[in-house]
C-alpha cells in the first residue's frame, strides 16, 4: 500500500484507504440514492465478498488510480475521492468524489475535498489536466465543481445517462490559486 502524507483542506483530511473503511464504503455502495447519483446500480454482493475484494485492492492498488478516504478534522470517515484513468503520456486523469455520510451534504466538505485533491495532484504529480463527468441533472455537483474552478468541457451520453464533462488544467488552477492568494493577502488558508 502506498503511504504518503495526509492531504489537508480547511474542513477535511484526505488519507490513504484502510481496511477499517470497508464497512462505511459498503454501506454507501449498496445505498440506492448514492448509486443513482453515481449513475450506477447498488452493489449486489455480500459484505464478505465485498471485503475480500476490498482487501485485495488495498494490497494491490494498481498504478492507474489513487483513492483517498475523506475525513473530517476529527477523523470521521465521510466519503472518498480519487483520481483515476491516469494517462501518463497525456498527463490526464479523471476525478471522482462521493460524500457518503448525508450529515455532511451541502456544507462544503465535498468542495473542500476537491480543492485539496486538486492541490495535491497539481503540486505533487506531473498531471496537467483533470476532468470529470457528472449527471446532467446533478446541479449541486455541477455548482460544487464550478466553484472549484472546473469549466464545461462537453456533453456525453453513456450507458443510458446524459453527463456533463467538466475539466480544469494545471494553468487554470495555478491562476485561480494566485488570485485567491491576492484576495486573501495571506490571511487565510491557501486553496
Amino acid at each position: 500500500m502506498l503511504t504518503e502524507p495526509v492531504i489537508t483542506g480547511e474542513k477535511v483530511r484526505l488519507r490513504d484507504k484502510k481496511l477499517s473503511d470497508a464497512h462505511n464504503d459498503y454501506t454507501w455502495q449498496v445505498d440506492t440514492e448514492l448509486a443513482r447519483l453515481d449513475a450506477a446500480a447498488p452493489a449486489g454482493v455480500s459484505f464478505q465478498a465485498y471485503l475480500l475484494d476490498y482487501a485485495h485492492q488495498l494490497r494491490f492498488p494498481g498504478s492507474s488510480r489513487r483513492i483517498f478516504a475523506i475525513e473530517t478534522r476529527d477523523q470521521r470517515h465521510i466519503g472518498n475521492c480519487s483520481y483515476y484513468n491516469i494517462d501518463r503520456r497525456r498527463r490526464t486523469a479523471e476525478l471522482g468524489i462521493m460524500i457518503g455520510d448525508r450529515d455532511f451534504w451541502g456544507k462544503g466538505y465535498g468542495a473542500d475535498a476537491v480543492r485539496a485533491l486538486l492541490g495535491y495532484v497539481f503540486s505533487e504529480t506531473d498531471l496537467r489536466h483533470i476532468y470529470l463527468k457528472t449527471l446532467e441533472w446533478n446541479y449541486r455537483a455541477q455548482r460544487c465543481f464550478a466553484g472549484c474552478g472546473f469549466v464545461l468541457g462537453g456533453f456525453l451520453y453513456q450507458e443510458g445517462h446524459s453527463f456533463i464533462r467538466m475539466e480544469i488544467k494545471r494553468e487554470q488552477w495555478e491562476e485561480r490559486r494566485a488570485v485567491l492568494r491576492l484576495n486573501n493577502q495571506g490571511t487565510g488558508p491557501e486553496r
